[in-house]
């Protein structure tokens, strides 16, 4: 049986050339980064081009980058890190955002969420509107997790600059499939992972613009500029660093071969089953992302049904799908409960192929015709 894996917003498969570059420094350059003799400089050798590398890719200096586990750390960091007043934010953030504001509202904090229309789309106009004297951060993912709408971030940055306000954008999917320059973006914080770009897990950055001042989540050594107190992971940021360097050398072929297989899947679903709807925004998305809405199917039927033909995908984010609430995202666009459950998310990767899509072409509305048939919801 074919095993074809469309759900690369939730992780990726370690690009093979990033394991390459992984493996002396398990084994061979394994010092610790703060030792003062050879093997330690080795290691400190390695953190410094990995930085520059992540801060390359970013359009940031090699000094504002912070290496962290990954998105959710960075998020918190960012956030938790700017220590009083008001936050803006939008109604469909990760939860990494959305559970941390939570947490700063049971400890004192004011956070406003600003809506999204029914493409999932930020109105700048909203977040400018809901700044007050005591408004300290405002954080706009750069595109969403589940259905890949990209926001107008560098409008958002430069109503937060105008305000003398700093500007957080989580772009942990983004980072590797649309262009990114902290500068140009007036983006003063910026939360990125490697596992979404065939880099391993575990390992992650915030880009913090120079300036900025930041109180750090834990304390001890003086790693990472003062900012994360503990032992570099060098293979895991050496890894890390590879897999930018990859994103960026393959960005424009990446684009366009992920563009060509998402138009192709949502155009072949579009023409050969009824009733489906595209969420997020129709154009303005990431090029790999096709979440759809399949009228009188849950949605969880229909993802098993499909692994049993050996196709991943996901029913909405990673880090939320063993709950049975309908998606906060989606909610957010008016859609309701009943129709939310049949949504599924299709995120393309690197190396899949237009056969693999073909071949889901060609058992979906199979798939989709039995869940219909013994569907309570269908045929009114």
């Amino acid at each position: 049986m074919k095993r074809i894996y469309l759900d690369h917003a939730a992780t990726t498969a370690v690009d093979r050339e990033v394991v390459q570059t992984m493996l002396p420094y398990f084994t061979e350059t394994y010092g610790n980064a703060s030792s003062l003799h050879s093997f330690g400089r080795d290691a400190r050798n390695a953190l410094n081009a990995s930085r520059q590398t992540v801060a390359d890719a970013l359009g940031a200096q090699a000094n504002e980058i912070i290496f962290t586990s990954g998105g959710t750390e960075s998020d918190n960091l960012a956030l938790k890190g700017v220590g009083k007043g008001h936050i803006i934010t939008s109604s469909i953030e990760h939860p990494a955002i959305l559970s941390t504001c939570r947490y700063l509202e049971d400890h004192g904090r004011e956070v406003t969420y600003v809506p999204v229309d029914s493409d999932g789309m930020v109105d700048p106009v909203d977040v400018e509107s809901a700044i007050t004297d005591d408004t300290t951060l405002i954080s706009v993912m750069h595109a969403n997790n589940e259905i890949g709408t990209i926001q107008p971030v560098s409008e958002i940055g430069s109503i937060a600059k105008d305000h003398g306000i700093l500007f957080h954008t989580d772009a942990v999917q983004s980072f590797g499939k649309t262009e990114i320059n902290v500068r140009k973006m007036n983006i003063d914080l910026l939360s990125v992972s490697s596992h979404k770009i065939y880099g391993p897990k575990g390992v992650g950055a915030l880009y913090i613009r120079k300036g900025v001042e930041i109180e750090p989540l834990m304390h001890g050594g003086g790693h990472e500029m003062g900012m994360r107190a503990s032992t570099e992971n060098i293979p895991g940021i050496v890894g890390f660093a590879k897999a930018a360097s990859l994103a960026v050398e393959r960005f424009e072929q990446d684009t366009r071969h992920l563009t060509g297989l998402k138009d192709m899947l949502i155009a072949g679903v579009m023409d050969s089953i009824d009733d489906v709807t595209l969420n997020g925004h129709p154009t303005e998305r990431l090029p790999n992302n096709a979440n759809l809405r399949f009228a009188f199917v849950e949605g969880e039927s229909l993802l098993l049904h499909l692994d049993m033909k050996g196709i991943a995908v996901s029913t909405g984010s990673a880090c939320s799908s063993a709950s049975l609430d309908p998606s906060h995202v989606l909610l957010a666009l008016g859609i309701a409960p009943e129709d939310i459950h049949g949504s599924i998310r299709f995120t393309l990767g690197r190396g899949n192929t237009e056969s693999e899509i073909r071949y889901v072409l060609e058992v979906l509305p199979e798939i989709v015709g039995k869940l219909r048939a013994i569907s309570p919801l269908a045929g009114g």
